[in-house]
């Protein structure tokens, strides 16, 4: 059984169709909310499956299937907008459907107590249909519509519990901090429908990702010989990195961690930050069209490729230093979506997206076993007050444990290492510069390292003294909180296998390759692969040594990498001063600008109104002057003169006869004296 592209949207709506549900069912329905919201995203996935399974099947060379429609008919034009079908949909349809059923699934224990338990899943399904609407977009412009709806549900979910100020704050900061890229996603779309005349990507040929359109693209350029296709890429760029927490536009990612466990979980695995790195795999070729232009004095891909390293070293720089549980993680998303960047660079988009589904995977786990470690810890997630939680909560920390090592990348056994070494792999091959790979192997080593940190802080020891938690309260969560901690450890495990060198099924059935043998292809990447486990190994063995030979046993106990390097703690600590420097400029000229703006218009603007109602006023009683002293008067003296020259003829008109032919008697005498004066002269 197969689903045919004309019924794809089905995948969408049917959350959304949940989400309605929820919006109006009443506080008290927690049940009918919950229960829509799991169905229509259980549904979703089996349409998704069958979906995978028709994009599988597709002849070689066939390209995506599409189905169009007219929406606005434009004079003798129309705007279309349509969805697809291809490999990369699939793929990400799944694994939207599937994680975020999980997370679904998981909600119902961690969000058990809450009040406004029907609205969470009401917002949960808002967020997972829009993210499923985006993969299947086949116009950029229905992909802008649905990645504007993503960025309003994580604002509705990062700001859930909004009042606490510091949600409240944080769900500003994501939407205004995104709305930054986002606004350079809406002049790319818009240049590149000037330039093409249609935002559909695939359209039997007339398409804006097809060839015709992108020969066209790159035959132009604009200020300093930079390509249009360029400056288009370069837009499109920066829209993604609002979305997936590139550098400098990361900020509002840790921040986020004041919502709910599981929209953390569903924010940095299967939805948000996931769009902006599909966004780019999806218009690789507009991005990548301008290598053919040899002489451009730079391109998009290089730009995106130094930008993902940057980002992959500076989030794992940051993680070590941070003391909150979910921060740790928040920033392990950066750097990780730091690496998919990378790999996007470098020319691999396929690499990219196999790290993109195994990262959904293992971070996923790792943001519900911390979701589970705070539950159990009545709120608590300062890394520095758990601690000894292994023998208490011993399906939490081996699923996490499995977690951890996908996302430190130990070597051969976990999902998260084949689809690093295929990134390390395109970076290595990249002709421009070997810059990107060194500092993603820089970043392989201290992964390991926090992320050790982590697992000691959080698991082994006793428990710091004093701390709450050093009691027997502590205890695992329930069966829906556990099964699908379970369920996420085996895909951590077990996804990489679709995807390693030896055996590369996942990257042939993304790019429509054969499979093939590629053990010669591994033993040419022996030396990188050995390269990047000692990196690892080593990361493991300095947390180690720093964290679990030691475990601490006061909360106020100083870090060691603290003790050894404090002035360098203090700044990872504090992200780099990223926030500081935001406030000391972009902040400050924000309200300088709102200041001056306010001044000139009390100041300039309300005395301009005030001086214009002044002169309308002045005008009004010179009008009224003249209308009354005027117009009235003169009207009203020339009535009075004919109401007296009235009442005269009126007092002639008695009605006697005699009268009257007296009057023409006198008359006549009148008129004949006239006449003989006249005649005497």
């Amino acid at each position: 059984m197969a689903l045919s592209v004309q019924w794809v949207w089905l995948i969408p709506a049917l959350p959304l169709l949940a989400a309605a549900v929820g919006v109006c069912t009443p506080r008290r329905g927690r049940g009918v909310a919950a229960g829509a919201a799991i169905t229509a995203l259980a549904a979703a996935l089996v349409l998704a499956g069958l979906a995978l399974r028709t994009a599988l099947n597709a002849p070689p060379g066939a390209g995506p299937a599409c189905c169009d429609f007219d929406w606005i008919v434009l004079g003798r034009g129309a705007l279309r907008l349509g969805w697809l079908l291809d490999p990369l949909a699939a793929f990400m349809l799944v694994m939207i459907a599937l994680v975020g059923l999980l997370v679904f699934i998981f909600s119902l224990g961690y969000m058990d107590r809450d009040p406004n338990f029907a609205r969470f899943f009401c917002f949960l399904s808002l967020f997972a249909a829009a993210m499923l609407g985006l993969v299947i977009a086949n116009s950029l412009l229905l992909l802008f519509v649905c990645w504007e709806v993503v960025g309003l549900a994580s604002y509705l979910l990062i700001g859930f519990w909004y009042q606490r100020p510091a949600a409240a704050a944080a769900a500003k900061k994501a939407f205004l901090t995104t709305r930054v890229g986002d606004l350079a996603l809406l002049l790319g779309m818009l240049w590149l429908y000037d330039a093409t005349g249609s935002l559909l990507f695939f359209d039997g040929g007339g398409g804006c990702l097809e060839a015709p359109a992108l020969a066209g693209l790159c035959g132009r350029t604009v200020a300093g010989g930079l390509g249009v296709s360029t400056a288009i890429g370069l837009l499109l760029f920066v829209g993604a990195m609002g979305k997936s927490g590139q550098v400098p536009l990361h900020v509002w990612l840790p921040d986020a961690m004041e919502g709910p466990t599981p929209v953390s979980a569903l924010i940095h695995a299967a939805t948000m930050v996931a769009a902006g790195v599909f966004l780019v795999a999806r218009t690789f070729p507009l991005i990548a069209a301008d290598l053919t232009t040899a002489a451009a004095p730079v391109h998009a891909l290089t730009v995106i490729a130094f930008s993902g390293a940057i980002t992959a070293l500076v989030g794992a720089l940051l993680a070590v230093a941070q003391t909150d549980l979910k921060r740790v993680l928040a920033f392990s998303t950066i750097s990780q979506l730091g690496y998919m960047m990378l790999a996007l660079g470098v020319g691999s988009w396929v690499a990219a997206v196999f790290h993109l589904l195994t990262h959904a995977c293992f971070k996923a786990l790792l943001f519900l076993g911390a979701g589970s470690v705070i539950h159990a810890a009545q709120g608590e997630q300062d890394i520095r007050r758990l601690g000894g939680l292994a023998p208490r909560m011993r399906v939490t920390f081996a699923t996490f444990a499995v977690g951890m090592m996908a996302l430190a990348g130990v070597p051969f056994l976990f999902s998260g290492f084949w689809s690093k070494e295929a990134i390390l792999a395109a970076a290595r091959s990249w002709p421009v510069s070997g810059g990107p790979l060194y500092l993603g192997l820089t970043a392989v080593a201290l992964t390991a390292l926090y992320m050790t940190r982590l697992v000691a802080e959080v698991f082994f020891g006793r428990g710091p003294r004093g701390a709450p938690l050093a009691t027997g309260r502590v205890h695992e969560g329930p069966a829906v909180m556990t099964l699908p901690l379970a369920v996420l450890a085996i895909l951590a495990a077990g996804l990489g296998f679709l995807g390693t060198p030896v055996w590369p099924w996942l990257q042939a059935r993304l790019d429509g390759s054969e499979v093939g043998d590629h053990v010669t292809k591994l033993s040419a990447e022996g030396g990188l692969v050995w390269l990047s486990a000692g990196l690892v190994g080593l990361g493991l063995g300095l947390g180690w040594w720093l964290y679990g030979r030691r475990p601490r046993r006061q909360a106020a106990a100083p870090d060691p990498l603290a003790a050894a390097t404090p002035a360098l703690w203090r700044a990872l600590a504090a992200g780099l001063g990223f926030d500081e420097l935001y406030r000391v400029t972009v902040v400050r000229m924000i309200r300088w600008a709102a200041g001056l703006a306010d001044e000139i218009d009390r100041r300039v603007w309300d005395g301009l109104v005030r001086g214009v109602a002044a002169f309308g006023e002045f005008g009004g009683i010179v009008g009224r002057q003249l209308d009354e002293d005027g117009l009235n008067a003169g009207f009203d003296d020339a009535g009075d003169r004919l109401r007296r020259a009235g009442r005269l003829y009126a007092r002639a008109q008695t009605g006697a006869a005699h009268g009257y032919l007296r009057t023409v008697a006198v008359g006549f005498v009148l008129l004949v004296l006239l006449l003989v004066w006249g005649g005497m002269r």
